[in-house]
Parts: structure tokens; sequence; C-alpha cells
């Protein structure tokens, strides 16, 4: 199907309001929604957190009876169920537009067309694909646990030059420079989670919440810890909620730290450790749609291993540390590059005196 150019031009307006509940929708997707008719926008809007009103819902009120006859440009097909909130494609339709445009079809499996066909059995055209690209981009996250059973896993990580996060004494403050830490920041902050290991918490004591820049809510903080080893006076466990996960049963020390407010889950695999799989599993259980990994090389080792890292996050500092500092993955050797990662590039950009690298997976 061919668009035309205000077509483009009112669904990048679309995305552009979709984006401003970057930091706020989760579980639900970033979803914006504009209203034209006779060329101009007579109402928009944006879904600003679960539970509220749906960013068709607020474009139609902005809208009032100028939406009758209009073109609803909506950056996800409106939705077909009752939720938290009625079905959007039924106040689209209760409101009297003539003509919905998707950015992309819902891959909800409670969605996935039937909010587009309820539509259409009501008599108004429909168009779907419109910078679907950039729709699935702002909603990464979100498709991931819809499609694939877990969230999409951002893993991120200062190096120098060398490929280093450390040295071999665990010092690491500061490798990259101040606008890059508050960049990383801001990945922190659009993330439903942030997970670290056990090892990070010890050698590093850390709080894993957003400071730098504003945000409306602090991300859930994740930590895998196999035999709880998690001190009560950690500073991880204040500050937001926690969810500690675990793969020995000790039962006395998970009431401990649930009396700080922690959540513990076991999830033991046969060596004994974290099943990692099922953890994220769990994680798009409790609605996570996207994982910020800020871990030592031990766990992003695994993680790598078992294929959960969908997309590096590098920051890299203009420095050279030393070949026996501390690596970003800890990977056994190989004997052979056929069975290198292989990565392709997604954005490489300079942030203050450093480099950001952000790699996906082939």
């Amino acid at each position: 199907m061919s668009f035309s150019a205000v077509d483009h031009g009112m669904m990048a307006r679309a995305l552009q309001l979709a984006a401003r509940g970057l930091w706020t929708t989760s579980p639900n997707p970033r979803v914006g929604c504009v209203l034209v008719r006779a060329g101009e926008i007579v109402g928009e809007g944006w879904h600003q957190k679960a539970g509220e009103p749906h960013a068709e819902v607020h474009a139609l009120r902005a809208a009032g009876e100028q939406a009758r006859g209009a073109t609803a440009y909506v950056t996800l097909e409106p939705c077909s169920h009752h939720g938290r909130t009625p079905p959007c494609a039924e106040a689209l339709i209760a409101a009297g537009v003539s003509r919905v445009v998707a950015a992309m079809v819902d891959p909800n499996p409670l969605v996935a067309g039937r909010g587009l066909a309820l539509l259409q059995a009501a008599g108004i055209a429909t168009a779907h694909s419109l910078l679907a690209d950039e729709a699935q981009e702002l909603n990464i996250g979100f498709v991931s646990r819809m499609t694939r059973g877990r969230p999409w896993v951002r893993l991120k990580a200062a190096t120098s030059l060398d490929g280093k996060t450390a040295l071999n004494n665990g010092v690491s403050q500061w490798i990259t420079g101040p606008d890059a830490r508050r960049d990383g920041h801001r990945w922190r902050a659009r993330a439903c989670a942030i997970l670290t290991g056990i090892g990070t918490v010890r050698d590093d004591d850390p709080s894993l919440t957003v400071r730098d820049v504003d945000t409306p809510r602090q991300p859930w903080r994740v930590i895998v810890d196999s035999r709880l080893e998690i001190p009560l006076t950690a500073k991880i466990l204040r500050g937001g909620p926690v969810l500690i996960a675990a793969a020995v049963a000790n039962y006395e020390q998970a009431d401990l730290l649930r009396s700080t407010g922690a959540e513990v889950v076991f999830l033991a695999n046969a060596q004994g450790k974290v099943d990692l799989v099922a953890l994220f599993c769990e994680l798009a259980r409790r609605g996570i749609n996207e994982v910020h990994v800020e871990a030592g090389g031990k766990l992003n080792g695994s993680l790598l291993r078992e294929g959960l890292v969908d997309e590096l996050l590098l920051y890299l500092a203009p420095c050279l540390i030393g070949d026996v500092a501390r690596g970003v993955f800890n990977v056994p050797e190989l004997s052979e590059l056929a069975g290198r990662h292989r990565l392709q590039w997604h954005d490489v950009r300079q942030i203050g005196s450093d480099i950001r690298l952000l790699a996906r997976r082939v």
C-alpha cells in the first residue's frame, strides 16, 4: 500500500508523541495517536501510564466532535480487548472516524489483527505498516515479550580501548567521563529492570538506581545470587523494588531478605546455578519488557553463552589499561573463528570524550 507525504508526516508526529511515554508505560507499549481532519490536526495524545487511558482516547477527547470523519494515525494497532481500559477500536468506531492508519500490527496475541478487523467490519478504512520499523524500535521490549516470551536484553559496559572494564584489583571508577555516565542513566531509566550479579554487589556495593537524569519511577533491580550471599546492608536493597534470583533453597536467608522488602525466587538449573532462561521468562511474566544488564564478566559471559544478550551498549573510553585487567565477558577460548559471536552495528556516536557503540547479535 502506498502512503502520502501527509501520512508519513502525521505518523512521524504520532511516533514523537509515543516516545513521551518512554519511561512510564511499562508493561504496556509506548503508543501515540494523531487525529487529522481536512489536513489539520484536531486531536493528539499518547499513552502515559498503565491503567490510564490509551493514546487514542486522549486524542479523541482533545478532538471532540471534530473526530467524526477524521483519519486516526496510531503507532500501534488499536486494541480490541477489554483490559484495564475498554477497547480503543470501539472508541474510534463510536467517535465516527473514517480511516485508521496503524504503524504496525499489535504482536499481542489478544489483539494481533483483531483491532483492525473490528474497524473494517464497522466500515472504517484501515491501513498498516507505515514507519513500522520505527514503531517496532520504540517498543522493542514489548515486541520481544509478546513474540518470544522474554524481555529484550541490553548489556551495558564501560571499557577502555583494549576492552577492559576494571583493573585487576577491581578498581573501575571512572573509566568513562561524566557525559557517558549520564547517558548510561538515561538507558537505565527506559528499562523496566536493571540486572546484575552477586559479584558486582559484593565488589562495588552499587545502588543501580537512576540518579543522573529525572525519572518518574525507578526500575526493578534484579540480582542473580545463587546462594543468597547478598548482605542485608547492601545498598541495592534500598531505593525501589528488588527481585533476587537464587538457586540454593536457603529459606531462612530468603525470609531475612524479604523483611527488607525484596522478593526472592528460586530458579535452579541442573548445575545448581540460577536458570537464566527461566529467570527471563519469570521477568516476562511480571510484565518486564526491557532488561538493562550492568554486571561483571562472569554473569555477562553466562548470558552471552545462553544466547540471552540481544544488544550491547558499550561506552569506549580513549585509554588503555593492559592485558591483566578485567574484560567484559568471561567466555571460553575459541579454537577457530567460526565460533565467534557475530554482531551488527546499530548506532555509533560520540558522547562527551567517549564513543558509544550499540551493536546487536546477528
